[in-house]
């Protein structure tokens, strides 16, 4: 176990050194040079191998610099398997960056008209934004999704989201922990969201995928869950369903048939709150029931309108035909709230939130918090922590401006004032026989 400073604040990252004490004390910070998209060089990031415990070849430096990394054929790949891991993490943070990584569909924010009150009957200092997701209390209702981890570059992006977190008192979460649990000297890069949060209320985040074997691969064992959750010190576990995904990546895992009892038996075992979340693709109905009934905290819909890793996965593989078939799959995000709410369990409605407007649309459908992943990324990378709060912040006054146009002082009262839906989504509700914010029955 490493001891970090930054600023005169230690954090645990998990390390492959060891000294005679059984720790190691790096002095040195962290750099504090951002990297931006075109703007890389090998000594910014060389910077970072020490504070995270690794040491990659030059071979795996050139080829991330010359934009040549690419796990399609053996001769790219890189000489181990943290190397491997990291080029694909690296790989799908380049994309993500990347207009094309969105869903062209919308999230059906424009179908869901809010009522304004011309007698509000309130201002703006009256509102109260805090909502309540899993047990945790939050500032406001807005989670900072995971997305990255397990390649260097992602570190300071996790650090930064970590401390924008703690300074707006809403949640955080990392990418999918398996990089690390595959290549323990990756782990630093997930555990960098505690350096400067230690207070903060972290997600850790697994695939449901990988709770089943995979060929010769065994599902992850009860250790595994304790050391992802360990590795980032999580207040709550994030399952993520990505199946779409994983059946385009070129390398993914083809057994997702057995998912719902070993997702069952994790929620039995786990010694923290278990939220599923979807990555792109939205959650349906009967899944959303399937998915409560074993015990869930949350769930994450992760509806289609936002970034596809589904396109991100057709593009990697240069498969055309699967990217023009298959890049848009999924339930659009306001149409999978639909979905999803009314059945106990608090929706997070992730896909596609750019405003607080839209964050007010989706609390009246049925949401209690908004999840916010590629916006936060792009802003942790050029501005650090100052910009992701300036993003949230922004957002929080939208929110509260659209609240007081609707008479609403709480997120609550705003989702007991039934908005109007038009477009699609009205068409998708009415035929999925789907009440606003209740049980499947007739459109109220």
């Amino acid at each position: 176990m490493a001891i970090l400073r930054r600023g005169g604040v230690q954090g645990a990252c998990p390390s492959n050194h060891s000294a005679s004490s059984g720790q190691l004390r790096i002095s040195r910070r962290p750099p504090s040079h951002r990297p931006k998209q075109g703007a890389v060089d090998v000594a910014s990031l060389r910077e970072f191998e020490p504070w995270l415990g690794i040491r990659f070849s030059k071979r795996y430096w050139d080829k991330i610099l010359g934009g040549s990394v690419s796990i399609m054929s053996e001769s790219s790949l890189p000489v181990s398997s943290a190397e491997v891991i990291s080029a694909r993490k690296h790989d799908h943070l380049e994309m993500a960056r990347a207009d094309t990584s969105q869903n062209r569909r919308s999230p059906g924010w424009e179908d869901v008209y809010l009522i304004p009150m011309a007698l509000p009957e309130l201002s703006p200092a009256d509102v109260n934004l805090s909502a309540q997701l899993a047990g945790f209390s939050l500032a406001l209702p807005i989670v900072l999704v995971g997305m990255t981890g397990g390649h260097p570059a992602s570190a300071e992006i996790n650090a930064a989201l970590g401390e924008a977190a703690v300074a707006l008192g809403i949640p955080v979460g990392v990418g999918s922990q398996r990089a690390a649990l595959v290549a323990p000297e990756l782990a630093g890069t997930f555990a960098a969201i505690r350096i400067r949060a230690k207070e903060a209320i972290v997600f850790g985040n697994i695939g449901a995928v990988q709770l089943v074997a995979q060929g010769d691969r065994p599902p992850l064992s009860v250790t595994d869950v304790a050391r992802a959750i360990e590795m980032v010190r999580a207040d709550a576990l994030a399952v993520h369903l990505n199946v779409v995904q994983e059946l385009l990546q070129p390398e993914g895992d083809r057994n997702v048939g057995p998912l719902l009892p070993a997702l069952a038996a994790l929620v039995k075992s786990c010694p923290v709150p278990v939220i599923v979340k979807e990555t792109g693709a939205g959650i349906d109905r009967r899944s959303a029931e399937l998915l409560v009934s074993t015990g869930i905290a949350a769930i994450d819909v992760g509806g289609a309108g936002g970034t596809s890793f589904a396109r991100i996965e057709a593009t990697r593989s240069g498969k055309e035909r699967l990217l023009d078939l298959f890049g848009d799959w999924g339930i659009p995000t306001v149409a999978s709230v639909l979905e999803c709410s009314g059945l106990g369990v608090p929706v997070v409605a992730t896909g596609g939130v750019r405003s607080g407007l839209d964050t007010a649309k989706a609390l009246a459908v049925g949401a209690t918090a908004v999840g916010l992943g590629r916006a936060a990324l792009l802003a942790a990378e050029h501005g650090g922590a100052p910009s992701v709060i300036a993003l949230v912040e922004e957002m929080a006054a939208e929110l509260r401006l659209a609240m007081v146009l609707c008479g609403a002082a709480t997120p609550t009262h705003l989702h007991r004032s039934p908005p109007v839906l038009a477009g699609f989504t009205a068409a998708w509700a009415t035929q999925r026989c789907l009440a606003r914010g209740g049980p499947a029955g007739p459109l109220q």
